[in-house]
């Protein structure tokens, strides 16, 4: 495998406008026309990065219950416990519900702050001063477009009621209930669609999901070129000798690297990234490395077997997490993460863009200009609304249960650190690319 040679304070090489591949499996980091036969991570570094998205809602109000929290999410207006994504923030019952009132019943006109308009807004001054709490609800991304008025909802009540008799089956199956095989698919078409109702991807959505889509698959189809030179896991020798201990946390760190690099190689390629600053860049990546790690190795559990498997056909249970030095607080997470994202089904469009908007994360530590990652974020986050609700029209909590899996990303992020952590006590030593990606300092 081609082992990365450049720092990760050099520019990201590549041109400004991303070049779609052809393949859609999980992304992979390497440098152009670097080509040797030393095994992964044997020498040198590379940069990395990666957004984690801004904790994106869904626009329209959500029915049915909320979607599993962690339980320590605190609402981004006030700083309460969050109950959910509410107007597309993650935020408490209190401010979702006064978001709603002021929009429906105008009262941005009639609030009034006694201060200087920049009340600093938290659990108490929310009571105090309506003006500063609207316009932090705003600040905080709630959108007043995903609030239905009053005559919206009585006539969608209308609409369900009509769709529910049998005379208005036929518009509800001519087209709503059709799948979305490909990203060409663009309507939601139908009145059945519930809240997908009338939502089509744009010709230009579509472009971006063809363009994701093939640079997963031409990443992933370069990393297996990697494959034959890993060092191999032991085989037949004693599984406690120090040899093979070794050998197996070689294998381990050399499957990280090829995994690194088809995540940087596949970011050069995802629109918007290159136009960045270098800092922010590096910025983005090496925060988001390890979630969009988490996630490509979810793409690959098997819930028959318990298994993972990495490249074309190396596949390991939880007893080969441990074997290669991995502690049990870090291989459990990964595996629950892996299940719950198995249930929610993703196929390749809905992981590229949602790996695209893990990238484009404002709130990553050192970025430079947090709002033109955002701006870069928003069409992500729109098309992935758009491409759920059109293949699931009936699966409201659909979007913001996975918008939910990236918050649950940065608890298993703060997991890997301490487990980072634990392999310098046990003199573990990573090569250079993974010790720069993730700021460990011998």
């Amino acid at each position: 495998m081609s082992s990365p040679t450049s720092s990760l304070d050099t520019p990201v090489p590549g041109n400004d406008s991303p070049q779609p591949s052809t393949s859609s499996a999980s992304p992979t980091i390497k440098e152009e026309g670097q080509e040797t036969d030393a095994p992964p991570g044997s020498e040198g570094s590379s940069s990395a990065y990666i957004v984690e998205p801004e904790d994106e809602p869904e626009r329209k109000r959500k029915k049915g219950p909320a979607p599993k929290m962690l339980g320590h999410e605190l609402c981004r207006v006030c700083g309460d416990k969050a109950s959910g994504f509410h107007y597309n923030v993650l935020s408490c019952e209190g401010c979702k519900g006064f978001f709603r009132r002021s929009v429906v019943h105008g009262g941005a006109g009639r609030y009034a702050c006694r201060g200087s308009g920049t009340c600093q807004m938290d659990a108490f001054m929310r009571r105090k001063c309506q003006l500063c709490r609207l316009r932090k609800c705003k600040e905080a991304g709630m959108r007043e477009q995903c609030v239905l008025s009053e005559e919206q909802i009585r006539k969608k009540k209308i609409q369900k009621q009509q769709q529910q008799q049998p005379s208005q089956t036929e518009p509800a199956s001519s087209s709503s209930a059709r799948p979305v095989a490909s990203p060409g698919t663009s309507e939601a078409g139908g009145q059945g669609s519930g809240e997908g109702e009338g939502i089509q991807l744009t010709a230009a959505q579509e472009l971006m999901i063809q363009q994701l889509v093939a640079a997963q698959l031409q990443c992933n189809k370069r990393s297996f070129s990697d494959q034959p030179k890993v060092t191999p896991w032991p085989l037949g020798a004693d599984p406690q000798s120090r040899d093979a201990r070794q050998q197996r946390f070689a294998h381990f760190t050399e499957l990280a690297i090829i995994s690194v690099q088809e995540i940087v190689d596949f970011a050069k390629q995802v629109p918007g990234f290159l136009q960045l600053g270098r800092e922010d860049q590096i910025a983005l990546l090496k925060a988001s490395t390890i979630e969009i790690m988490l996630l490509e190795t979810a793409r690959r559990y098997n819930h028959e077997t318990e298994c993972i498997t990495f490249l074309k056909d190396f596949t390991y249970s939880k007893d080969d997490f441990h074997r290669a030095g991995l502690q049990v607080e870090f291989i459990n997470p990964i595996f629950e993460f892996s299940r719950a994202m198995r249930r929610l089904g993703l196929d390749d469009a809905e992981y590229a863009l949602l790996i695209a908007i893990n990238i484009f994360s404002a709130d990553r530590p050192n970025v430079q200009e947090p709002s033109r990652v955002e701006a870069l974020q928003q069409p992500y986050v729109e098309a992935l609304l758009s491409y759920t609700r059109i293949k699931r029209p009936q699966d409201q909590l659909r979007f913001p249960r996975m918008l939910m899996k990236l918050v649950s990303l940065r608890t298993l992020s703060s997991v890997h650190s301490e487990q980072v952590f634990a392999l310098r006590l046990q003199d573990k030593k990573l090569p250079p690319l993974l010790s720069e990606i993730w700021d460990v300092h011998e």
